[in-house]
């Protein structure tokens, strides 16, 4: 099985793939670059979101273009890795989350178009994504979990990831929000990702890395600018270790992960005869 990778900021590339080389897909929705090779034992598909040097902020990125590629290139499952804020104070900087739920109320695109691949009236493939728990992989969150205990990595097994529309960060009252309902970390990327991967009934898992505090989530001491650019910079080798141990063990699951949930696809009613 092909795994499918999505890195953000500052992983523009995977570091050590082997017999890599780049393919430029044409989607139904854009162009989009993937680098293609061997990585830790596993056929590998990697997507930078936001292009080489960040040519991208969060609210450039075309989710659409890049999940599709994924999938047109044979992916059977994916990985996003994004850098995040964490909501929850007991969260250790520079340490993982690998998330169990999706607070992503907007249910939007970059461009505030709904976050769908199917908009076209009577598409046969349109469909609703029922979940029956919640919108992640367990198969691949079991498997990166345990990866993730396995190479002594820092993490939390599970919590909410918030998304959050870019490029600006949060208010207080805006995070304060967001932990009411529970969530522990925040980005502006994994939202569309989980749902279109969702949509193609491609399994889909998300880790975090934590960068910093979000807005007043330890009153009155802001993470400086300074921590958060290193802890970035930090995180590239963080989740080549996390993936180094996981890859292998996806690969070698004696049944592929399931995608989450159901497609409720509706047929087009007939017209009479």
């Amino acid at each position: 099985m092909r795994v499918g990778i999505l890195t953000g900021s500052v992983t523009y590339a995977l570091p050590g793939l082997e017999t890599a080389q780049t393919v430029l897909v044409s989607t139904p929705f854009g162009e989009v670059e993937v680098s293609e090779g061997a990585w830790a034992g596993a056929e590998v598909i990697h997507v930078a979101r936001h292009g080489a040097g960040h040519a991208r902020l969060s609210n450039t990125v075309n989710h659409r273009a890049n999940i599709w590629a994924l999938r047109e290139r044979g992916a059977g499952c994916v990985i996003g890795l994004t850098a995040c804020g964490a909501v929850d104070p007991d969260l250790e900087l520079g340490s993982l989350v690998v998330f169990d739920d999706l607070w992503f109320l907007g249910n939007r695109l970059p461009d505030g178009s709904l976050c769908t691949f199917f908009d076209q009236v009577g598409d046969p493939r349109r469909g609703h994504w029922v979940l029956h728990g919640g919108p992640f992989s367990d198969g691949l969150v079991d498997l990166l979990t345990a990866a993730a205990l396995d190479a002594d990595l820092a993490f939390q097994g599970g919590g909410i990831y918030g998304h959050v529309d870019g490029p600006r960060f949060n208010t207080p009252v805006e995070i304060a929000q967001l932990s009411s309902v529970g969530v522990c970390a925040v980005s502006q990327t994994g939202g569309p990702e989980t749902v279109l991967c969702g949509e193609l009934e491609l399994p889909f898992a998300l880790v975090g890395f934590v960068t910093d505090y979000a807005n007043e989530v330890v009153p009155g001491e802001p993470t400086p600018v300074a921590t958060l650019s290193a802890l970035i910079a930090r995180s590239t080798g963080v989740f080549a270790a996390l993936l180094r141990e996981a890859l292998p063990r996806i690969v070698a699951a004696d049944a592929p992960p399931r995608a989450a949930g159901t497609l409720l696809r509706i047929a087009p009613a007939e017209g009479p005869a």
